[in-house]
């Protein structure tokens, strides 16, 4: 990833809501889940999510890459990252729009705001609904 601050990423990275997101979604847009195998273990799933390593986006999203999220055909697909938080989420939506991604936001308050919205979630590992 680049190094950029959260101030950086935020200027370059817009925050939405988790109702505003899940519109997009509903929309079209691609639905990116960078948290840890931990934490999408310990809180919960998004459904219909890619799960993109923090450390795999330039592999995940260069667009001629074997390993390219198959729902991002171009740089103008609508794509919403979601995190534990934005600090996470922020710096991956940044370092797409740095790489000349035109859609992209992510989530103010990351997946426990999408959560707490009332928005589709998946139970953690081992609760049932």
């Amino acid at each position: 990833m680049a190094g950029l601050t959260i101030e950086e990423a935020r200027a370059l990275a817009p925050l939405v809501s988790p109702e505003v997101a899940a519109a997009r979604v509903a929309q079209g847009a691609v639905l990116i889940d960078v948290r840890s195998a931990a934490g999408r273990a310990s809180a919960g799933a998004l459904p219909g999510a890619h799960i993109v390593a923090k450390d795999e986006v330039d592999q995940r999203f260069g667009l001629d890459s074997a390993a390219r999220v198959p729902d991002v055909e171009s740089a103008q697909t609508p794509i919403v990252i979601v995190c534990g938080s934005e600090f996470g989420s922020g710096p991956v939506a940044a370092e797409l729009i740095s790489r000349g991604f035109t859609d992209v936001v992510h989530v103010r308050g990351g997946f426990p705001a999408w959560k707490e919205a009332g928005l589709p979630t998946e139970p953690p590992v081992g609760e049932h609904r």
